[in-house]
């Protein structure tokens, strides 16, 4: 400062992103230290690259390290890189087993980048036509995500592990000879390196550095504090503590391994994985060994077969009393009921389809398919795989689905039945249109019945010289409270009910009468009607995706979430922050 200058306006933030050191030519960008010694980052397009800290030998000179020693300590940690002075898997073994020229250079063009000495042993790396015409393996076998190319050739698994250990390197400096203990914290990283490595930066350490850089910036840090792959819950909430109890802005934790997708690895399988491996070396020193031909694997594989299909083909019955349901439907306004059949334990046995308006060929063999259905349940067929055969399938009738609370459309009958057995029996409501949510106990629901059509006769006679008050009447259904006349089709004579008989048969109101309006309704039932009305509408909205909730700028029902916040589709207004 005294030299260049000071610097006047403050730092507003600090937002470090890994991919730019690359550019930059720097191992850290930011408040943080390096993820490993040696690490691979997954690329957007595909494949990996290797990283390496260029860190380490300037760190080693100005230890007081000499040039030999610098280098095998780098060597011990990044590799030979070259297949040449390898132990077990070299040039020489490697022609022994069938191995020419010409694959050993692309072999060797793929040693330094390689995760592992098993990473460049593959079909990308020598070819199909090389593994298949040179080395006589089979196309089932080298196609198989699992085959292991130097395993298959008769290398052990520590064999390979040291092949692997002097091409690719330990990746990270314990163990590395003239390395003195005390200098060890030097290289210390975030994560454990390589697959022997021990020691890693503690949480609580990412979080100091940010506090000691805090003061002098206005806003946060962008920096993620990565955690081992055994952290807990309860190492986050300590985590989350310190970080509030130093007054830091921000904190991101990151557990080694928590997503299916993650950037930069140290090591190339999870602790899970080289707990098993390790479980499955040991497993032969404690149980004899004993050597099977391929004749004994076959024949092995054909008696499993048969115990799995003798299994299957035991049927299991039904009880004469099941349990079951009956779902109504209407899909292209066609009615479908399907009837369900249940094991004691409530598993899916049987299941009947019945339809109208359709020929009677359509129905026999609507029926035939329900029996297919059910003997394959009942021979122990998974539902999942009926509905992963049948899901989507398309042809008449289809369409809008009316009656079933959680499906709202269809491609086919077949479709509709499978999503429905699917929601119902396998707990599929990604399969469905209507979240589980939505149909909860303490949502709005109409309390008064459908009718498939309604008369409104609410209407208030006076007294008049010519006919009589009667009783004033209500909105009903058409088939009820309407006696017939004489003749059967119509209300009664005039007088009868208080009215006068009109030409189509149907009551009219008398001279002097009129209808009664809103406004002579009482102010409960007003109130009653406007809510009842309000709660359909916010139940419409909540089956078309909405959240059912107004919108503080035009009343709409429309608002979808966005975010923490919500945005109305009507008027485009927001709740805050989308």
């Amino acid at each position: 400062g005294e030299r260049h200058g000071f610097r006047n306006a403050q730092v507003t933030v600090v937002a470090p992103t890994g991919t730019i050191a690359l550019v930059m030519d720097c191992d850290t960008t930011g408040i943080e230290p390096d993820f490993a010694l040696v690490k691979f980052k997954k690329l957007a397009g595909g494949g990996d690259f290797k990283i390496i800290n260029q860190s380490v030998p300037p760190a080693l000179a100005r230890l007081g390290y000499t040039p030999r020693q610098i280098d095998d300590i780098v060597r011990y940690c990044r590799g030979a890189g070259t297949l040449v002075g390898c132990p077990h898997v070299n040039p020489a073994s490697l022609r022994a087993k069938g191995f020419t020229d010409d694959a050993i250079v692309k072999l060797e063009a793929a040693m330094g980048g390689a995760f592992e000495i098993q990473f460049a042993f593959n079909r990308w790396t020598l070819g199909d036509d090389f593994l298949r015409d040179k080395l006589n393996i089979r196309p089932e076998l080298y196609e198989s995500p699992t085959f292991d190319l130097l395993t298959h050739l008769g290398f052990t698994r520590a064999q390979v592990a040291e092949a692997s250990e002097y091409v690719c390197g330990t990746m990270t400096v314990e163990g590395a000879p003239h390395l003195r203990t005390e200098h060890l914290p030097v290289f210390d990283c975030a994560n454990k390196c390589g697959k022997i490595g021990k020691r890693f930066l503690s949480v609580e350490s990412h979080i100091r550095m940010m506090a000691a850089a805090q003061p002098f910036i206005s806003g946060a840090i962008s920096k993620t504090i990565n955690m081992p792959h055994d952290a807990s819950v309860e190492d986050v909430k300590k985590a989350y503590e310190l970080s509030w109890s130093l007054m830091l802005k921000a904190n991101a934790l990151y557990r080694d391994g928590s997503k299916l997708s993650q950037p930069l690895n140290s090591v190339a399988d999870a602790p899970e994985l080289e707990t098993l491996a390790a479980a499955t070396e040991e497993a032969p020193a404690q149980v004899p060994a004993v050597a099977v031909t391929p004749a004994q694997q076959a024949a092995a594989v054909k008696i499993a077969e048969k115990i799995v299909h003798r299994y299957i083909a035991r049927r299991r019955r039904l009880p004469d009393r099941r349990a079951g349901y009956t779902q109504k439907a209407r899909i292209g306004n066609h009615k479908v009921y399907l009837r369900t059949g249940e094991y004691e334990d409530g598993a899916l046995g049987e299941i009947f389809i019945d339809m109208h308006k359709e020929g009677a060929a359509f129905r026999s063999m609507t029926n035939c398919f329900a029996i297919a259905v059910s003997l394959g349940l009942q021979h122990g067929v998974p539902l999942e795989e009926f509905v992963d055969a049948f899901v989507f399938t398309r042809f008449e009738p289809n369409g809008i689905v009316s009656g079933n609370p959680h499906i709202k459309m269809s491609t086919s009958i077949i479709d509709y039945i499978f999503r429905e057995l699917a929601v119902t029996y396998l707990g599929r409501y990604d399969l469905a249109h209507v979240e589980p949510e939505s149909l909860r106990g303490d949502a709005l629901h109409r309390d008064e019945p459908d009718y498939e059509t309604e008369e409104i006769v609410a209407e208030r006679i006076v007294d008049t010289p010519k006919a009589p008050a009667g009783p004033r009447r209500l909105a009903v259904p058409k088939s009820d409270h309407v006696k017939p006349g004489p003749g059967g089709n119509g209300p009664g004579p005039a007088g009868s009910d208080g009215s006068a008989k009109g030409k189509n048969g149907g009551a009219k109101p008398a001279t002097g009468g009129y209808s009664a309006t809103p406004a002579s309704k009482p102010a409960a039932a007003t109130s009653s009607a406007a809510g009842t009305l309000l709660a359909e509408r916010v139940k419409q909205a909540r089956m078309k995706g909405y959240e059912g909730d107004p919108c503080s700028e035009c009343g709409q029902l429309t608002l979808v979430r966005s975010g923490a916040c919500a945005k109305c589709d009507t008027c485009g207004a927001t709740s805050g922050c989308s």
